[in-house]
């Protein structure tokens, strides 16, 4: 038979199928294939329709489209719209792609037409044609009759049809098959293979239809069963009523009802609950939607809305209070009590939001419980460190399985009162990740202009916490974002001296492990100088946790000596604490006690109290490096490199060469190298030292300093003085270099450590010079036996305490 080419254009159909001698109707919405059928239309309106091989890909090129098709002639179009065309097809007969030479703006290729085998009477007539044609009727007859839906006119046809490779044809137009499949069906060329296969497709489908009904019935048969219960409780119901006998359901309604109306929540917040109770009553006995409602209910109803505890503002009882249960604090406690004067002048003022910062240990926590026993409020507290999830703070929405109202929530309904005071400890400690920021969280929560109709998302009705009084709990202000810190009133517990250590020992720590170890008041006793020992040889904190440990370790050394030897008082001693703490005294903090050259103690401050920080500084030959040592942070190393300039550009003053910095290698170390160090208050330390060097003039004994140098060489304020001051005097050193401007702040240094330390006010390097380093022997004038001052002298005029007299 002779072949036929067409050059025509080419349409790619997705998921769809156009056999020889059939009609077909679709919807083409692509701009290239609205083009196809237009310059289809401008010739003898033959298209060739061919399926893509993936129906995903929007743009197809020759390799997505299948090699077999069919020339197809255009018989209508209708534009449905300026992008969609609907368009009725007759397959006219099957070809293959031989090339496809054009892809914009619409497809075209050269297509060549496939000659059919045809079948001869013979094989019509065949016994095996015949059991093939008797198996496709009684297979599509029971396809029919399963998928239903299918027209008589299609059945009709495929009972009247003799010829094996059309019936193929019609059979796989016209029944729900795969793209795939239908496209093995048109690729086949034998009619009797092509029958043979859609025959083994039909019985696929068959099965896959008889599993769909067997599945259907099986969940009719359980909604029936589902619904047949339902009428059986409800007519048992009735039946119940008619008796007289109560009803389980309607009571708990009703009793939801009433409680809901008692609270008086207002008009929005109880429509919203009794709808949520009429849910439930429209809800089957035993349904999970049921039990998700009744929990709501539950928690809601479990919220103290009436309930609020009466508050003791009186300031008197509450400085009894603050006074019994903690030693020293004062300005904290003033604080506390000015806040409650507040409350005693105006008791419908909002709740107060306070945040307690220090180290650890200094008694952050138990301050907020002892301000809630004062009040007379309930007292909840909620530990945030590590809190990450934002679901935690506002709770989750009540349609998630397990879901739960926010700890703010919680702790309310735990407390039993709408006026608690919430503890929210370790607020520096909150984290975030994908599920939200909790922090942000907070904001609404801890602001007294909004917090007065919070929404948990669990409760879903507006909760009045202008009532609530917050006291937060920090380490550091540093990790607490400042949107959230700008809400709270930040004050300040800065460190134990070791006096105010002693009378807590004495008053709070010593007969509470005593009681807890079960020892009586005159069983054991612990002189000042011991605790003093245990304090000052023993613990290193800012608070007195590890103060208490070595108490509880001395109270189980006495239990023992008790129970082995027969005595009834035990009395401890400085010479026994090695023996019964099972270690040796901590070592005193590296410096300096007598008269040396480029050596001088600084003061530092940590977070388990202050600590000497001494600054050795050695001068070398060599080309004018500087070198720092010391496990220094980038503020210190450019504190020192301030301090070499300020010397540069006093060295004519000084007494230095003025090259020296060309000449002399200048090492600045700072013992203890594992230890990090960072900051600036070692400034004029560094620049003392440095000056003693190059000098080669000593430094006096028993002297300390802090603060931070300028080029220009002024001193400027430092942080942390209380704490380096309490170091200095733990130390052995007699007096201390501070800046001018921290002199404000010596008003809160415990009396015994002013008592102890003199204390030099300097506001320039000069002032600093002349006080610590050591006169050195001055030239003589040959008209006067007076010396020449190698430093000008101090200014007496300018505000500062007397300097170390020569």
């Amino acid at each position: 038979m002779e072949l036929t080419t067409w050059n025509i254009p080419v349409l790619a159909l997705r998921g769809l199928t156009v056999f020889p001698h059939m009609n077909l109707t679709f919807d083409v919405e692509r701009r290239s294939s609205i083009a196809a059928l237009e310059r289809a239309m401008e010739g003898n309106q033959e298209i060739f329709l061919v399926t893509q091989r993936e129906i995903g890909v929007a743009s197809p090129e020759e390799k997505d489209l299948y090699t077999i098709g069919t020339v197809s002639h255009i018989s209508q179009i209708l534009r449905l719209s300026p992008t969609s065309v609907r368009c009725v097809v007759e397959g006219r007969t099957r070809a293959r792609l031989r090339r496809l030479w054009q892809t914009e703006p619409f497809l075209q290729g050269n297509v060549e037409s496939i000659p059919e085998n045809e079948t001869s009477d013979a094989l019509s007539r065949s016994p095996r044609t015949e059991a093939l044609l008797r198996q496709t009727y009684q297979l599509f007859g029971e396809y029919a009759e399963l998928a239903g839906g299918v027209p008589e006119e299609v059945l009709s046809a495929v009972m009247d049809s003799r010829d094996p490779g059309y019936l193929a044809d019609f059979i796989a137009q016209n029944v729900v098959l795969r793209h795939n499949d239908k496209q093995e069906i048109l690729e086949e060329l034998s009619p009797f293979l092509r029958l043979r296969k859609m025959n083994g497709f039909l019985v696929r489908e068959n099965n896959v239809l008889g599993y769909e009904h067997e599945m259907e019935g099986k969940v009719r048969e359980q909604l029936t069963r589902t619904q047949k219960e339902q009428i059986l409780r409800t007519q048992m119901r009735v039946i119940q009523g008619e008796l007289g006998e109560g009803e389980e359901g309607d009571d708990e309604l009703q009793t939801y009802r009433q409680r809901i109306v008692e609270l008086e929540l207002g008009e929005d917040p109880e429509k919203h609950l009794l709808k949520e109770v009429n849910k439930l009553a429209k809800q089957p006995f035993g349904s999970a939607e049921g039990a998700v409602i009744r929990n709501y209910l539950d928690v809601c109803l479990e919220m103290p809305w009436k309930e609020t505890t009466k508050e003791r503002v009186s300031v008197d009882a509450a400085r009894r209070v603050l006074e019994h249960d903690h030693y020293g604090l004062e300005k904290v406690k003033e604080r506390i009590l000015e806040t409650i004067a507040v409350r005693q002048m105006n008791p419908e003022g909002k709740g107060q939001i306070i945040c307690l910062v220090g180290p650890p240990g200094v008694g952050k926590t138990s301050i907020a419980i002892s301000v809630a026993k004062a009040l007379n409020r309930k007292l909840a507290r909620l530990s945030l460190g590590g809190v990450r999830d934002e679901a935690d703070i506002r709770g989750h929405r009540k349609t998630y399985i397990g879901s739960m109202p926010g700890r703010i929530i919680e702790a309310i309904s735990r407390s039993g009162s709408m006026n608690p005071l919430l503890l929210l400890d370790e607020i520096d400690k909150l984290g975030n990740d994908y599920r939200g920021d909790p922090a942000s969280a907070l904001l609404e929560v801890l602001d007294s202009e909004q917090n007065y109709a919070f929404r948990d998302h669990f409760l879903e009705i507006p909760v009045d916490l202008s009532k609530v009084m917050f006291i937060t709990t920090a380490n550091t202000t540093e990790t607490i974002p400042r949107p959230l810190l700008d809400r709270m009133e930040v004050i300040q517990l800065s460190s134990y001296t070791d006096e105010e250590k002693l009378q807590i020992a004495k008053r709070h720590l010593l007969p509470k492990q005593m009681e807890e170890h079960g020892l009586k008041k005159g069983s054991l006793r612990i002189g000042d100088e011991a605790l003093r020992a245990v304090i000052r040889d023993y613990t290193r904190e800012s608070g007195v946790r590890q103060l208490e440990r070595r108490l509880a370790a001395i109270c189980r050394k006495a239990d023992m000596r008790l129970l082995k030897e027969s005595v009834k008082r035990i009395t401890i001693t400085e010479k026994d604490l090695p023996k019964l703490l099972d270690c040796q005294p901590m070592p005193a903090s590296l410096h300096t006690e007598k008269e040396e050259i480029g050596v001088v103690n600084g003061l530092a401050w940590t977070e388990a109290g202050g600590e000497i920080l001494e600054v050795e500084v050695n001068v070398m030959e060599g080309s004018g490096k500087l070198e720092l040592t010391g496990n220094l942070g980038e503020v210190m190393k450019e504190s020192a490199q301030a301090a070499l300039s300020c010397l540069r550009s006093r060295a004519a003053v000084l007494g230095i060469e003025e090259d020296f910095y060309k000449t002399k290698d200048i090492h600045v170390h700072f013992p203890e190298g594992a230890v990090p160090k960072d900051g600036p208050s070692a400034g004029i330390a560094v620049t003392t030292a440095m000056l003693s060097a190059l000098t080669e003039r000593k430094i006096r004994a028993g002297i300390a300093m802090t603060g931070e140098v300028t080029l220009r060489g002024r001193v400027l304020p430092i942080g942390g003085l209380k704490e380096k001051t309490m170091a200095a005097k733990r130390n052995g050193i007699g007096t201390v270099l501070i800046p001018k401007a921290n002199e404000r702040d010596l008003e809160e240094i415990d009396q015994t450590v002013r008592a102890a330390l003199h204390f030099v006010t300097v506001e320039t390097v000069d002032q600093v010079f002349a006080a610590a380093l050591c006169p050195e022997a001055m030239p003589v004038r040959e008209d006067s036996s007076m010396p020449v001052a190698a430093f000008a002298p101090v200014n007496r005029d300018s505000g500062s305490d007397a300097v170390l007299r020569q």
